[in-house]
């Protein structure tokens, strides 16, 4: 039975432990601050084939073909930048991101750094079709207009990010992840947020970010 495997027999232990050992989160000023296993799997020469077979433990979760869960439980990975994904599992592995369903899953004893980079590279390469968790479609006009005015200069004119910034591609994600997502970023529970966002996304209504998220869950999910 591989490392993976075994994993769904202990994790209520390792989950308790995970978060209870976890340190607190850097400082705003450090969010993306270089640390060893970070930059190690960045570094790695990463093999999809073997990130397809190490993902398997990892589709009850966030289903075959990494396409997530419509109601917001869990994201889509699909097409997301390689760098991105890396950030943000030696993020949740260091206690800079709060994710105590995670964390067990890619615990030191589970993954290691070139697991890592591996699934990383698998993920990256998988289509987002679009069939993504939508918003309402009652205020796209206002949505576009907000998004292209405060979140289009980082998350790109197309929602499609910028792995070498280690900005998220938001098109094809889900609408009701999304939308907790951003509250966590904004209530400071997620932990690991670009404080350049903070900024922008508390001085927004919730009506306003729904329009934003919204407009997002409906771009294209074409070419990045």
């Amino acid at each position: 039975m591989s490392k993976l495997r075994r994993l769904w027999l202990v994790w209520p232990a390792l989950a308790w432990a995970a978060a209870a050992a976890a340190p607190p989160p850097a400082a705003d000023g450090a969010w993306n601050a270089p640390y060893a296993e970070k930059q190690a799997a960045l570094a790695a020469p990463a093999d999809a084939a073997r990130g397809e077979i190490a993902f398997e433990v990892c589709q009850g979760c966030h289903r075959s073909g990494a396409l997530g869960r419509t109601d917001g439980s869990y994201p889509r990975l699909a097409g997301q930048h390689a760098s991105v994904l890396i950030k943000q599992m030696t993020d949740i592995r260091a206690g800079l991101r709060r994710n105590e369903k995670m964390r067990p899953f890619i615990d030191e004893s589970v993954a290691g750094t070139q697991d890592l980079a591996d699934i990383a590279a698998y993920l990256a390469g998988l289509p987002s079709p679009p069939n993504n968790g939508q918003g309402p479609g009652t205020d796209l006009a206002r949505g576009e207009a907000l998004y292209r005015a405060e979140c289009s200069d980082c998350h790109g004119r197309r929602g499609e990010g910028d792995p070498g910034k280690f900005y998220p591609r938001l098109n094809g994600q889900h609408y009701r992840y999304m939308l907790r997502e951003v509250a966590d970023i904004r209530d400071g529970r997620r932990g690991n947020a670009n404080p350049h966002m903070v900024t922008v996304v508390k001085k927004l209504p919730d009506a306003e970010i729904a329009a934003i998220v919204d407009y997002l869950s409906r771009l294209p999910t074409g070419p990045r």
